[in-house]
């Protein structure tokens, strides 16, 4: 296959700025950052994202991947971002069939600073199979200590989003963003450049710091992992689209303990280790 050429426009995370504390007193603080990134696709100007640029080219190529306007990362035969004008470039070799008009209907999301999906987002649903991926409530507890002792911007700046991808207990990415529809944008965009195994969702879990609404359990359905564990809850559309999907939703999940929306089937379930959290729980 022939290799898609990638920039490597790395921006920093943070900035330090001065702020007054309760006392008066004024102290030097981190805050994240935040650009602008004006998405062109061949030259045609599709969409501007709000973020804090640690990966910008997994992010647009994660982004082009979950709006479902491209079938394959070979697509692509170029990704270039400059910081110095916000702008990132993609060129792909064969172009994009009726860009304008599958662009045309935009859906702004829930995702923080206003996400946008473009099209219908139902489309294709019916199409996905998830598989029979079940995951043991020991494992689950691993991946969330994991997050725990995760070093973080959230930890030293605030104000972000984090999603992680795992198999098992075992992380195999991090990401932060400005908002979570970014970083699981990011994450599908890291996948789709990775050996086939890993490209391969059916075996993995996602987690988010963030609420599982309706575009982030569609898009973790289009990367194909059928398990998705939130620090936050879930909503009415999430919870319906999990259902639909067979998709594991679980919420609420820090500690040991969590709440099962959907196909509890998925989980491997261990209730003594709860009991170890809360000793007057119910035998």
């Amino acid at each position: 296959m022939p290799a898609i050429h990638l920039t490597q426009a790395r921006a920093p995370l943070t900035e330090r700025v001065r702020a007054i504390d309760e006392h008066g007193q004024p102290q030097d603080i981190s805050i994240p950052a935040e650009r602008a990134l004006t998405v062109f696709v061949d030259k045609h100007e599709l969409v501007t994202l709000m973020t804090l640029g640690a990966h910008p080219e997994w992010l647009v190529l994660g982004y082009l991947r979950n709006q479902r306007l491209l079938a394959s990362p070979h697509d692509v035969a170029s990704i270039t971002v400059d910081w110095d004008v916000g702008v990132a470039a993609v060129r792909t070799r064969q172009g994009i069939d009726d860009l304008p008009q599958r662009t045309a209907k935009r859906v702004v999301t829930t995702g923080c600073g206003q996400g946008s999906v473009f099209g219908d987002l139902m489309a294709d649903l019916d199409d996905i199979r998830l598989g029979d991926a079940v995951l043991a409530q020991a494992e689950l507890l691993g991946l969330l200590n994991a997050i725990r002792l995760q070093e973080s911007t959230y930890k030293s700046a605030g104000s972000v989003h984090g999603c992680a991808l795992f198999q098992g207990e075992r992380m195999l990415l991090f990401v932060e963003d400005v908002g979570r529809h970014n970083a699981i944008d990011t994450i599908a965009g890291w996948m789709w450049l990775q050996d086939a195994a890993t490209q391969r969702g059916s075996d993995k879990i996602f987690y988010t710091t963030g609420r599982l609404t309706s575009e982030m359990v569609i898009k973790s359905a289009q990367m194909g992992v059928p398990i998705v564990v939130s620090r936050s809850g879930i909503t009415q559309m999430g919870w319906q689209l999990a259902e639909r999907l067979g998709l594991c939703a679980i919420g609420r999940a820090m500690n040991r303990r969590f709440l099962c929306y959907s196909a509890p089937r998925r989980l491997r379930w261990q209730t003594e280790l709860a009991r170890l959290a809360d000793p007057d729980a119910p035998v």
